[in-house]
């Protein structure tokens, strides 16, 4: 698979974020991704979320990075919003994006796997670690957008 580079302009993500690793959530005991994505739909914090934009999409952000893959960042689960002091925001700039069809939730640990990979088989391309995020477009279909440098 070959990633599209997309140039963005800063957007705001607002919903319930949660503190993790990469090593936290390979272990089912201690993830916390799959578990906040239960609570956004549970909660129904999609229909509840105030500020919201004319832009359907659920998002999944990844931000505030420790440092690196290997560090602490934070994972929100929301929509898009025009402002609000509980948001995320979306730094703008290049991003590589990569997209995938398929069953929930193996087609996004799938594609994550293809990330990782590509970015090994690609040192010369730089990761900017401030923010990235999954785009759903529907119930089946990903776009994961990694900033890179």
């Amino acid at each position: 698979m070959q990633p599209q580079l997309r140039r963005l302009e800063a957007f705001r993500v607002a919903g319930l974020t949660a503190r993790t690793t990469n090593r936290d959530e390979s272990d089912s005991r201690a993830a916390r991704i799959g578990t906040l994505w239960d609570r956004f739909f549970d909660e129904r914090v999609y229909e509840k979320t105030p500020h919201r934009v004319d832009d359907m999409r659920l998002f999944g952000v990844y931000s505030d990075y420790e440092t690196d893959a290997h560090g602490a960042f934070d994972i929100t689960t929301g929509v898009a919003v025009a402002d609000g002091p509980a948001s995320v925001r979306i730094e703008g700039g290049n991003y590589l994006v990569f997209s995938a069809r398929g069953e929930m939730p193996r087609m996004v640990i799938d594609l994550w796997d293809t990330i990782w990979a590509y970015f090994e088989a690609h040192p010369e391309i730089r990761r900017c670690y401030r923010s990235d995020f999954e785009a759903y477009s529907g119930p089946n279909e990903v776009a994961i957008h990694i900033g890179v440098l």
